[in-house]
């Protein structure tokens, strides 16, 4: 429905501008007509969950062209900036159809209005050569069979994020609370009460290889199956079922874009406590995961920090309750120089 709002936006201009000149009637209904086959194509695409290079990348292109090539802006910059704008405008009025969310539409600007800039820009720069306007519409021929091409048979990558933590205290009171653990504090972070999922527990059923271990996030359960559990050195699991990354922000409450199911999926996960020569433990968590959208190395660099930051929310969580059993315990019983201070998660 991304597309279909994409559609919708730029017909919405065209009219704008067929009523604010008459000489570009002609021009506004060959490009409305051109819309009509994007809202077409729209269909399809949600249809089939193809959240890829045609979405986020030719259709901000095309977006942005067809706003500079119907606005005809004096200038480069001008073109650029009417390309910009009008992806903007149709992120935008996603929104306020109800088909995403705010932290969705956000992370979608910094790479749609810059295409769409660019657009604008390449349409400027050819509208006074006939052979590069010749060239242009070749290119834009071809580019649409070949950016859906790649939407149905692109296999999303997997992507690994490793966090580490210094736990002052040993490996082996650690390790108490990396399989389950007792309820975390509601956080503060702006982007988990936002609405991205974050931990609020684990819980084990049975222990050793072929257990379940359950992390429940805030949207709903992981479920881990336990493939290594060497105590207290190694803690291994394949997930089985991945819950929706966040809840959408949204003027309409609650909605449920396609992308919420099976697009952010968590496969893996490692727990590894190291100990220190001062008696603290090196806390390192990996995650193994993937997701449905492209450019996918785009919203690697924000799927990467949320990961990221579940994992730290895990571990301060975690240190807190290490070091807290550990300090109980009498002096005595402490490792040779043993050090107190813990250091800042990484």
């Amino acid at each position: 429905m991304i597309m279909l709002t994409y559609g919708a936006a730029g017909v919405l201009l065209l009219l704008v501008i067929l009523i604010a000149s008459r000489t570009l009637f002609r021009r506004g209904w060959y490009a409305a007509a051109f819309f009509v086959l994007l809202v077409g194509g729209g269909f399809v695409l949600f249809g089939r969950g193809a959240y890829g290079l045609t979405l986020f990348v030719l259709i901000p292109v095309f977006l942005g062209g067809l706003a500079s090539w119907a606005f005809h802006p004096a200038t480069r910059w001008r073109a650029a900036g009417v390309g910009a704008l009008a992806v903007l405008a149709a992120l935008v009025a996603f929104l306020f159809a109800g088909r995403d969310g705010l932290i969705c539409i956000a992370m979608a600007v910094p790479l749609a209005v810059p295409l769409g800039g660019l657009g604008g820009w390449l349409v400027y720069e050819s509208r006074d050569s006939r052979r590069a306007a010749r060239g242009g519409v070749a290119m834009l021929l071809l580019l649409p069979p070949a950016g859906v091409t790649w939407d149905v048979r692109a296999k999303p990558p997997v992507f690994v994020v490793r966090s580490t933590i210094e736990i002052a205290a040993p490996p082996q009171t650690v390790w108490k609370y990396v399989p389950a653990f007792s309820e975390i504090p509601e956080p503060q972070e702006w982007f988990f009460r936002a609405g991205l999922a974050y931990p609020k527990l684990t819980r084990m059923e049975g222990a050793g290889i072929g257990a379940t271990r359950y992390c429940e996030l805030s949207t709903g359960p992981v479920v881990e199956s336990i493939e290594i559990w060497d105590e207290p050195r190694v803690l291994q699991f394949a997930v089985t079922e991945t819950p929706p990354p966040m809840v959408e922000l949204s003027p309409y409450g609650r909605i449920f874009p396609k992308h919420l199911h099976g697009y952010m999926i968590s496969k893996e996960g490692r727990f590894e406590l190291t100990p220190l020569a001062n008696g603290h433990t090196l806390l390192a968590g990996t995650s193994w995961y993937q997701h449905g959208l492209w450019p996918a190395e785009y919203w690697r660099w924000w799927s990467d920090a949320i990961v990221h930051r579940v994992h730290l929310r895990v571990f301060n969580h975690i240190r807190g309750l290490a070091e807290g059993d550990f300090s109980r315990r009498p002096i005595a019983n402490r490792p040779a120089g043993f050090n107190p201070a813990p250091r800042v998660a990484r």
